[in-house]
């Protein structure tokens, strides 16, 4: 159940990733709640995933998986660019994550 808890508690940070962008600098109320209310929930979801794997697989695969969510979202929703070296960072972040997840002794 924690690594469950793990892969989704960092899609919650790809919401308020998105919703404060979208707040323009907490400057719109509706996107502000969002984040709030997602940042609160995905805490929650990491603080329950923790109690299985060790602190650093834990915080490292939620933060990744965030990381890289961010990054598409903001390629899908807002048109950043994707250029080679962004798309090999990714995929670099992307390995270590599996790599960090399969060495984890939890």
């Amino acid at each position: 159940m924690a690594w469950t808890l793990l892969l989704v508690a960092p899609l919650l940070e790809v919401v308020w990733a998105y919703s404060m962008k979208l707040s323009e600098g907490f400057t719109r109320v509706i996107p502000i709640d969002i984040t709030l209310t997602t940042i609160a929930a995905g805490f929650g979801l990491l603080s329950v995933a923790m109690k299985a794997p060790p602190l650093g697989t834990a915080y490292t695969i939620w933060r990744g998986i965030g990381a890289i969510g961010a990054f598409l979202a903001g390629i899908a929703a807002l048109g950043e660019p994707l250029t080679t070296t962004r798309a090999l960072t990714a995929a670099l972040i992307a390995s270590c994550l599996i790599l960090v997840r399969f060495t984890s002794v939890g």
